[in-house]
């Protein structure tokens, strides 16, 4: 079987991929984030996140099939990424305390000169929350490498009220926007279901 690259580092990725019997392996993409600009469009920024990620990977690993991600929140015309401190997300999970948002995950799988990207929303809503509800949070929850300054698994149930669309999204894989794609390089995941 051709070799599959899981071009991101992420803890979530890695488990969500996990689930299926695919044999992959982790690289890390040599790709600088902070050199696109966003324009006030979330998708055709996280796509473009996810494909540069996915193609930076190619030079090392050329024959392979490629899954890059990147995972945005969004809301009012602001993007949160990965907070720079716990200030940071402090502040980022202030503001989106008692209100929807969006998140949005670009993947992107490329082989050879072929690049499919898609882009998955999942509308979240989050409790109204005290700022020393937020900072117990922090304390109790690892959310440094988390868009939002959040995550929706274990301890998230606290601050997420309701989801609308792919909960996996919020994780940072959407999975049925992951099968469509591989199924372009000829891989079901149906085929590897545990």
């Amino acid at each position: 079987m051709t070799q599959f690259i899981l071009g991101s580092q992420s803890p979530r990725r890695k488990e969500i991929l996990g689930y299926f019997s695919l044999p992959f392996q982790q690289a890390s993409p040599i790709y600088d984030e902070e050199a696109l600009l966003f324009n006030g469009d979330p998708v055709a920024y996280v796509s473009e996140l996810a494909s540069g990620k996915a193609c930076s990977l190619l030079p090392q690993f050329p024959d392979a099939i490629i899954l890059g991600a990147d995972t945005i929140v969004f809301k009012d015309g602001k993007i949160y990424g990965k907070p720079k401190s716990k200030e940071d997300a402090f502040n980022a999970v202030s503001e989106l305390a008692g209100s929807w948002h969006s998140v949005f995950t670009g993947v992107s799988v490329v082989q050879g000169k072929s690049v499919y990207t898609q882009c998955e929303e999942t509308k979240v809503l989050f409790t109204p929350l005290t700022p020393k509800e937020i900072r117990h949070y922090h304390n109790s929850v690892h959310c440094a490498d988390k868009a939002g300054g959040y995550a929706i698994q274990m301890g998230g149930g606290l601050i997420v009220e309701r989801i609308e669309g792919c909960y996996y999204n919020v994780m940072g894989l959407p999975i049925t926007t992951v099968r469509r794609l591989l199924m372009k390089v000829g891989i079901d995941l149906w085929d590897y279901l545990k």
